[in-house]
């Protein structure tokens, strides 16, 4: 029985992350040309990735090393939407984030490049990247209310008692108000179809997806991924870690999969005592989750179907939602230092702003926008004269009355 734990905590940690977040994936590969099929083609790939590369470090390491697909990325393909090349450029920009990370297990210097970015920099791009969908709740409400308001309270009444549920609830208020509204469901066949797309290499695709791709995964998913497990009491092999998930990225992108990484939400499940009691033994929770991913990929054409048939509205609402909890750290960690604040704003007005320039998306602009702030920041700061000292405050003559009568 004691085998029966880990593997459950690894399937329920499955299902939260897919429930959560799938719909994201579609909407952002849909938004940089995928159709359908190629959609549920990277949807699967993923699914196959995560359960690859966990199946890879878990036995290799004997550590519960959680992976997920990287749903910041998936966000900041729905802000990017259309880059020169269409769809074949972005299955180009996927392959290039995939080298990169490789790259950054490997090659110590461009790891180090990537920690030399200021955390509220990072943060505050992601937070950027993240405001349009966070935002869709608000839309959807206006636009589709019958549809969104049960939606939003299920995700509510979840958040309050059963939090890890909150989105799966959401997604299935979503598909019972469609069915009582009359929606047709198209029909779709559960046979797994990889579609392969040629990569193309477009300097507007590099520059506005896969250099941003890279930079959100590797602070939104690996560095917080890599924490969690710290704090359970794990030393991650990072550098394993990263050149795995790379291999399976590249491996994946010519399919339609933008990214694989480390996960930092469900990394929680399946590395905390609820996985097991021995710690040792939490590692075949993860070998788990992989199996249940993969097992749910295999729908990944029924999902797609579901979400074709949604309102647009509606499915950017669910992922809205999903991505609230996002939302909040990373505005947490863009404002919290006072010297960097001003930088920090400057990336987030920029990123948030979803305006493309040279065919290169916001994502970009915002990281250069807030590099030049913060220099322009540094250089007013250094350039300032010091402060004279102040002088120690003489005492109130009436304290000098009250001592003397006190004497």
């Amino acid at each position: 029985m004691r085998i029966l734990q880990p593997v459950l905590t690894g399937l329920v940690s499955a299902v939260v992350g897919y429930a959560s977040a799938f719909a994201i994936v579609l909407a952002g590969l849909r938004a940089v040309g995928a159709d359908s099929r190629q959609a549920a083609s990277g949807l699967l790939a993923l699914c196959a990735g995560i359960a690859i590369a966990a199946a890879v470090l878990s036995v290799r390491y004997r550590m519960p090393i959680a992976i997920a697909w990287s749903t910041p990325g998936a966000a900041l393909l729905v802000a990017t939407g259309h880059v020169a090349g269409g769809y074949p450029a972005a299955v180009g920009a996927f392959a290039v984030c995939g080298v990169l990370t490789v790259l950054a297990g490997i090659v110590p210097w461009l790891a180090r490049g990537v920690a030399a970015i200021p955390g509220p920099i990072a943060a505050a791009m992601l937070a950027g990247v993240l405001v349009p969908l966070c935002t869709a709740p608000l839309h959807a409400m206006a636009e589709v209310p019958l549809l969104a308001g049960p939606v939003t309270l299920t995700w509510a009444v979840l958040m309050r008692y059963a939090r890890r549920w909150a989105i799966a609830g959401a997604l299935a208020a979503a598909v019972a108000g469609l069915a009582i509204s009359g929606t047709a469901f198209p029909a779709a066949s559960l046979r797994p179809d990889p579609v392969f797309t040629m990569p193309a290499v477009t300097l507007p695709a590099l520059v506005g997806i896969a250099l941003p791709l890279f930079l959100v995964t590797m602070a939104g998913q690996n560095v917080p991924g890599a924490a969690v497990l710290s704090t359970y009491g794990y030393s991650v092999p990072l550098r394993g870690a990263l050149v795995t998930t790379g291999l399976v990225s590249t491996a994946a992108a010519p399919f339609g999969g933008h990214a694989v990484n480390l996960a930092a939400i469900t990394a929680a499940l399946t590395a905390g005592p609820d996985a097991h009691p021995d710690p040792a033994r939490r590692w075949i929770a993860t070998l788990a989750l992989g199996a249940g991913q993969l097992a749910l990929g295999l729908g990944a054409a029924f999902a797609t179907a579901l979400v074709v048939a949604s309102p647009p509205v509606l499915v950017t609402a669910v992922s809205g939602l999903a991505l609230l909890p996002a939302l909040a750290s990373s505005l947490a960690g863009a404002f919290t230092g006072p010297d960097l604040r001003e930088a920090a704003a400057v990336t987030f007005v920029v990123t948030a702003s979803a305006t493309s320039i040279a065919g290169i998306g916001s994502a970009f602009w915002g990281l250069i926008a807030g590099s030049l702030a913060l220099l322009l920041t540094r250089r007013r700061a250094a350039s300032r004269p010091p402060e004279p000292p102040v002088p120690p405050a003489e005492p109130a003559p009436h304290a000098q009355t009250v001592r003397t009568r006190s004497a």
